[in-house]
């Protein structure tokens, strides 16, 4: 009889953990990503994301708005000051002003970033190079780059600077 119930009690432990195991990491709420793309330049990032929501949810988007979503969305990419440029329910563009770390003349360096969920495909592309990562809930290291129009700093005849934008 106690054979009985340790089988028992293992069945229903698995049942239990089978529902645990089978979520998904890319997948926030009704959300789930299927990639993102950072494009850096001068400072600034431009992400692209491309995703799917459930089906049901779309009649409630027509009837609510996309607030929710914008939000959800917001908190997958884990940037406080990230800007919404377009939205719609398979993809949307943002805007991250000061993603990266200036050096002055025009050198930046992107830190490490990570998101709130697992990104199937990342990509971050500088002017210079493009890293692609699969399966990763973050942007490991950073990566350094220069930016495509540079600053020349001249020195007038008293030495004094006169910045020239090339």
């Amino acid at each position: 009889m106690r054979a009985y119930a340790v089988v028992l009690l293992v069945i229903l432990t698995i049942s239990l953990a089978v529902p645990v195991m089978a979520a998904n990491d890319d997948r926030y709420s009704y959300i789930t990503v299927e990639q993102i793309q950072v494009q850096l330049d001068n400072g600034s990032a431009v992400i692209h994301v491309d995703y799917k929501v459930e089906e049901n949810t779309r009649f409630i988007f027509f009837l609510l708005g996309k607030q929710d979503l914008k939000n959800k969305l917001m908190k997958i990419l884990n940037y406080k000051d990230a800007k919404i440029n377009r939205i719609d329910l398979s993809s949307a563009d943002f805007t991250v002003e000061e993603a990266s770390l200036s050096y002055g003349n025009g050198i930046f360096w992107y830190p490490s970033h990570t998101f709130n969920v697992a990104v199937p495909m990342l990509s971050v592309k500088s002017p210079q190079t493009v890293k692609n990562f699969t399966m990763t809930r973050e942007f490991p290291g950073g990566m350094g780059y220069f930016a495509t129009e540079t600053q020349v700093i001249q020195t007038d005849k008293n030495n004094s600077p006169v910045k020239k934008d090339e």
